[in-house]
């Protein structure tokens, strides 16, 4: 196995995401177009109209704070909800392929963007947004995480940790297209 893929330990991983800035907004632009938060902005419909959110993804659907719904957010802005709890048992990995496509989906409209939010905006919605990325552009765990860390601070519960470094993605060839990728990832983090 390549070194550079080795997936490091749950506790390495952890010890890679504890460090670093530890304080946070309500939301964070994490990768173009897809953004990452917290419930605070997600019940904010004024925040994320100026934000251009066109579909939320609610991690925590259906929890004391999260109850985002289609009647909430009318009909400006198309609703996804995961009944997901905070807690190293639940397994999450279950929804890691449906919203990774649902979050790969939206990101191929024109014009879209995506808010990926749960209570705290640190742990289920952001073991989502590594599974997209790990699904969906290839990008080995620990790759997946010091792209969203360089964004937003974020801490996945040991289980969600557990499941993303054992489930494993077939890794793309480097093509024309994972270059423009790249260019373009460049470009959004030389412009933000």
């Amino acid at each position: 196995m390549d070194t550079q893929c080795e997936t490091p330990s749950v506790k390495e991983l952890e010890r890679i995401l504890y460090g670093g800035k530890r304080s946070g907004n309500h939301v964070d632009e994490v990768w173009p177009n897809l953004f990452l938060g917290d419930m605070s902005i997600a019940n904010d419909r004024f925040s994320l109209w100026k934000l251009g959110i066109s579909h939320v993804l609610n991690a925590a659907h259906g929890k004391a704070h999260c109850q985002g719904s289609h009647e909430f957010y009318g009909s400006s802005v198309e609703y996804y909800g995961v009944p997901a709890d905070d807690s190293p048992s639940f397994n999450l990995s279950l929804y890691f392929q449906p919203c990774a496509d649902y979050i790969h989906q939206v990101l191929n409209s024109p014009g879209a963007r995506l808010l990926v939010h749960c209570a705290v905006g640190v742990s289920r919605s952001a073991s989502l947004v590594l599974a997209y990325l790990m699904i969906h552009h290839q990008l080995p765990l620990l790759e997946a995480v010091n792209t969203v860390k360089q964004r937003r601070w974020i801490f996945p519960n040991r289980g969600f940790l557990q499941a993303a470094s054992s489930t494993r993605y077939p890794t793309a060839p480097h093509t024309e297209s994972n270059n423009d990728m790249k260019r373009s990832l460049r470009f959004f983090a030389v412009s933000q």
